[in-house]
């Protein structure tokens, strides 16, 4: 598999290697052993899957500590703008953003460690999106920040048709406290 880092600490893209014939296709989603090698030495203990539609919104979404979760996210079908921002309050990228394009043939995964809010833009419909999670969900751990904040201001790939109440009730980052401390890697 190939891995690029970016300027923002703790942000891995995977590229799995995949193995192709006349019959389809092979590739390996998850090897505890390779995953360490590249520094993602976690358990993950929650597997989530959302089926969306074109243009359907969802997040940024993070869970305060000591609920706080790290994903590491693929599209099964479809694709999506993945959106990753740094809210590790000492962090020197603290409330910059990262996205990727994650889709069903480029077969990606985008590793977002805790300390970080998450959310991303379906661009196809029945996009099915597959995570796994270093925390089990608790929804009184939940948090949410404004999808389109200017003081973030992630360039979104077009306009959202559906976001839900919650995501539409996300918290300013100018209000917003974080609850990470310290650099989470």
């Amino acid at each position: 598999m190939e891995c690029s880092t970016f300027e923002i600490a703790g942000l891995i893209l995977i590229k799995p290697k995949v193995f192709s014939d006349n019959r389809g296709s092979f590739l390996e989603t998850f090897h505890i052993d390779k995953y360490r090698e590249i520094g993602i030495d976690k358990a993950f203990v929650q597997d989530n899957e959302s089926v969306s539609s074109a243009m359907v919104l969802r997040g940024l979404h993070f869970q305060c500590p000591p609920f706080a979760q790290g994903k590491l996210i693929r599209v099964i079908s479809g694709s999506i703008y993945d959106v990753a921002v740094d809210i590790r309050k000492n962090s020197p990228t603290y409330g910059r953003w990262h996205a990727e394009i994650l889709t069903g043939e480029n077969r990606h995964q985008f590793w977002i460690p805790e300390g970080f809010a998450h959310g991303f833009l379906a661009l196809e419909d029945q996009t099915i999106v597959n995570y796994k999670c270093t925390s089990v969900y608790q929804a009184g751990s939940e948090a949410t920040l404004l999808w389109n904040d200017p003081d973030i201001g992630i360039h979104w790939p077009g306009t959202p048709v559906e976001i839900s109440p919650k995501d539409l009730g996300g918290e300013s980052f100018s209000h917003f406290c974080s609850p990470f401390d310290s650099i989470c890697l």
